[in-house]
């Protein structure tokens, strides 16, 4: 599902945020990237989604090259992929019902098809009871399940998640990731970038490492 082939991504002359990175992620898995602060775990998210273009090497997602999609390529594709921020990104002013349904609106689905496909997103998420309130008037939990509901709401077959727990605390963390493992075992390949190395052993599911922008190899 996910294939990277020495793959490096430069900002400025020399200043390398992955360098010769070669990984493997099946279709239907469930894998952590962790590493340190500047190891490379955001820029490799960024290249899956699309949002950047590798300086060198292929990211293949789903049998697509990355490397070499033109720009209407990218933005078709970016349709298959479900993005989850540490920093939730909702719209204050609108409802949960509202904030997951823009995904679709933006899209062009038609306005029926929002309204069902959003309603059943937030009750997969355990939300359907919060679709009228507003962002401001909810936990960080719940703010970030209207997250990951936004992401999902246009049946990803890959969930990308940056950081997702990194605001709340170890219980609320470990009810997300317990949603990700419910998406996961629904079919939708999930990889989550993450520093909480306790959250990663109670989790128990595959781990890359990076360090430096390379794979880390276990001494």
């Amino acid at each position: 599902m996910i294939e990277t082939h020495g793959l490096s991504k430069a900002y400025g002359r020399g200043i390398f945020a992955l360098r010769d990175l070669t990984i493997r992620i099946a279709k239907g898995e469930f894998v952590f990237l962790t590493g340190s602060s500047g190891a490379g775990k955001s820029t490799l998210l960024r290249l899956l989604l699309g949002q950047e273009r590798p300086t060198m090497g292929d990211a293949i997602v789903g049998g697509r090259n990355l490397s070499r999609m033109r720009r209407s390529e990218v933005q078709a594709y970016r349709r298959t992929v479900g993005f989850v921020f540490q920093d939730f990104k909702l719209i204050p002013a609108r409802s949960v019902f509202e904030n997951v349904s823009f995904a679709l609106e933006v899209i062009g689905v038609p306005l029926e098809q929002q309204r069902r496909r959003t309603y059943h997103t937030l009750r997969r998420v355990g939300l359907a009871h919060r679709m009228n309130a507003y962002p401001p008037e909810l936990s960080g939990g719940e703010q970030q399940r209207v997250a990951v509901a936004r992401a999902l709401v246009n049946d990803p077959q890959i969930l990308l998640a940056d950081e997702p727990t990194g605001n709340l605390d170890p219980d609320l963390a470990r009810q997300v990731i317990e949603l990700f493992g419910e998406i996961n075992a629904a079919g939708t390949t999930v990889l989550v970038a993450t520093h909480d190395r306790d959250l990663i052993r109670w989790a128990g599911r595959r781990t890359i490492q990076l360090e430096n922008g390379r794979v880390k190899v276990p001494a």
